[in-house]
């Protein structure tokens, strides 16, 4: 029996390649395109979600065309961002790693454009880029397109959401009118349709599915919570699900810093992801995600296109899309290749007509969901560990030395108060969190303001608290950023990282907040503490007592700081105005999943860059 990809027209070797990659089948979008395809005659668009194979749908094909004797440019792949460009270069090399002088470059913004124009006068067939760096170095006239065969404008929706439309223009203006052009996209606007026909000639169109609609495997789900509720409604639904591996979206850059630097405070396995970033600390942030050592990541839905992750649990919408078709791309980063998942969206009241929007491009209705009680989260993490336990592999010969000693430990002990205390290790801090836990389901006709009046704060249960101030001698001189002081501080002085507040990074010094109840364990601690041989000086700052993480008079919603006015930064992530990165290092002194905070160095603020 044939294989299916050779039965499409796919030659052995690189059939064989994509074997080994786990390739047995192909998805419907490549089972009706790759034939169209690679008859190369035809311009051609295809409309399918995220997930369902579109890079193979179009990189097989361009693997048999093109001429890999010859050295020069003949398809251009343009896509909305780097970790996208970045995962096409890597899957077409390993469709090809059977096959002979096959060059393939990424191109984008954010690494050395030296190294990518030398990888380009080496000789290169395929190049993949994003179309601000694609523009910069035709600018420079590093690039002869005039024998471009193919171009595939991949998740071309997201491109035009991003303003990418001149660039588009003037990078096509480079290239022949006789090429064909290959259009990609998960949802069908009115302004793709608009590129199709500027572009192309009589197109063959192929739809997967109806336009617009997501993945008919994936449940969606709302809550309707008061705004101060936000975020503590958000922790709840996360540790109501104790296995979730998830990608949580935020509307801007700061927003995504600032929920995972309160979550990292709270001990979740969480980082950031958003386009201040440097490709080195986004490399870094995807490989501890793709690991899994990362539980939550929290992204803009421009910086977490082209990820490529899979058994994604869960997408949880902490702030729906300005832009109701990017619902079904940030939707599409679960329940990929066949799998299920769910889209869980936290709103507020006057949300509820976006939601009945939502619900009508998708052809999916949302079910109304309700903020589990503090007993429903605690039964649920208990018998998570009960299962957890009953499904750990023993490593018996390591583990026999030990059992002599373990079960005198034991002897005085029933099996029913070995099996109590040993859950308790885990449970009671669920049980004391979730004590007397307020119903955070607000009703679906509350439209009224509860955050409280002008200027007042709230910690994350929505009580107001006390911070002191407190000057120290380190800065980001030393190398720290926000979250490895936060680290330092709450390793040296023995406290959680939920009781520390504002942290402010400056030169040679910082300041930070901490809860008046814990000033003398931070001064006392401290004592005798040097780094790098210079003595740590912890000070009452100047500016004195500061109510609830002081200065401003923003409001305190469930946990982080939002700012009157809603959040600086815009949605597109290589705008103008930039906001203070923060890579998202993680600390605190109770709960799983912490980092090592031994003065390693983190990757400072990227320079500023116009675009991916």
């Amino acid at each position: 029996m044939n294989n299916p990809f050779i039965e499409l027209g796919i030659r052995h070797d690189i059939v064989n390649a994509i074997s080994e990659l786990g390739f047995e089948n192909p998805t419907p979008i490549q089972e009706q395109s790759i034939p169209v395809l690679l008859t190369g005659s035809n311009d051609f668009v295809g409309l399918a979600q995220t997930g369902t194979g579109k890079t193979a749908a179009f990189g097989l094909p361009l693997l048999e065309l093109l001429d890999f004797e010859e050295n020069h440019p003949q398809a251009l792949v343009l896509c909305p961002t780097r970790e996208l460009c970045l995962q096409i270069t890597n899957d077409i090399n390993n469709y090809a790693k059977k096959m002979n002088n096959v060059h393939v470059v990424a191109v984008y913004g954010g690494a050395s454009i030296s190294d990518q124009l030398r990888q380009i006068r080496r000789g290169v067939q395929i190049v993949v880029a994003t179309p601000g760096r694609m523009l910069d170095i035709i600018n420079r006239k590093a690039i002869d397109f005039s024998q471009v065969k193919y171009v595939v404008l991949d998740e071309a929706d997201e491109m035009l959401n991003m303003g990418f439309q001149e660039d588009i223009d003037n990078i096509l203006s480079t290239t022949p009118d006789e090429k064909k052009t290959w259009l990609f996209s998960a949802t069908m606007p009115a302004e793709v349709r608009r590129i199709a026909k500027k572009y192309m000639d009589n197109p063959f169109e192929l739809t997967m599915g109806t336009k617009n609609t997501g993945n008919q495997n994936i449940e969606h789900e709302y809550y309707v919570v008061r705004a101060r509720d936000k975020y503590a409604a958000f922790k709840r639904i996360v540790d109501n699900n104790p296995e979730i591996f998830g990608i949580v979206f935020c509307r801007t850059k700061i927003e995504t810093q600032e929920i995972a630097e309160a979550l990292i405070k709270d001990g979740y396995n969480a980082d950031s992801l958003h386009g201040d970033l440097s490709q080195q600390q986004r490399d870094k942030v995807m490989k501890r995600y793709r690991e899994r050592s990362l539980q939550l990541l929290i992204a803009t839905d421009v910086a977490a296109r082209g990820i490529d992750v899979n058994d994604v649990t869960h997408v949880i919408n902490y702030s729906l899309p300005d832009e109701i078709e990017n619902y079904t791309h940030r939707s599409g980063r679960t329940a990929r290749a066949g799998k299920t998942g769910v889209s869980i969206s936290i709103v507020n009241s006057k949300e509820l007509g976006k939601i009945r929007q939502i619900e009508r491009v998708i052809g999916k209705k949302f079910v109304k969901a309700e903020i589990p009680t503090g007993f429903d989260v605690c039964e649920k993490q208990l018998f998570a560990l009960v299962h957890k336990v009953h499904n750990v592999e023993v490593n018996e010969s390591q583990i026999e030395q030990y059992i002599p000693r373990i079960m005198d430990e034991f002897a005085e002990l029933s099996k029913e108060e070995v099996i109590k205390r040993f859950a308790s290790l885990e449970f009671n801090r669920f049980l004391e969190y979730y004590q007397n836990a307020p119903d955070l389901n607000a009703p679906a006709d509350d439209f009224r303001s509860r955050e409280g009046a002008q200027g007042d704060r709230f910690n994350r249960d929505g009580m107001r608290s006390e911070y002191t101030r407190l000057f120290i001698n380190l800065g980001s001189v030393d190398e720290f950023s926000r979250g490895e002081l936060l680290g330092y501080i709450c390793n040296n002085a023995k406290i959680s990282g939920r009781n520390v507040g504002k942290i402010d990074v400056k030169g040679v010094y910082s300041f930070f907040e901490v809860v008046n109840a814990d000033v003398d364990n931070v001064m006392n601690n401290f004592k005798g503490i040097d780094f790098k041989g210079r003595p740590v000086r912890i000070e009452i700052s100047g500016e004195g007592v500061s109510s609830n993480r002081g200065g401003g008079g923003g409001r305190r919603e469930g946990g982080y700081q939002k700012r009157e006015g809603g959040y600086r930064g815009d949605r597109r992530e290589g705008g103008e105005r930039r906001e203070k990165s923060f890579a998202g290092a993680g600390a605190n002194s109770n709960g799983g999943g912490f980092r090592d905070f031994s003065g390693k160095r983190r990757e400072e603020r990227p320079e500023r860059r116009r675009r991916f």
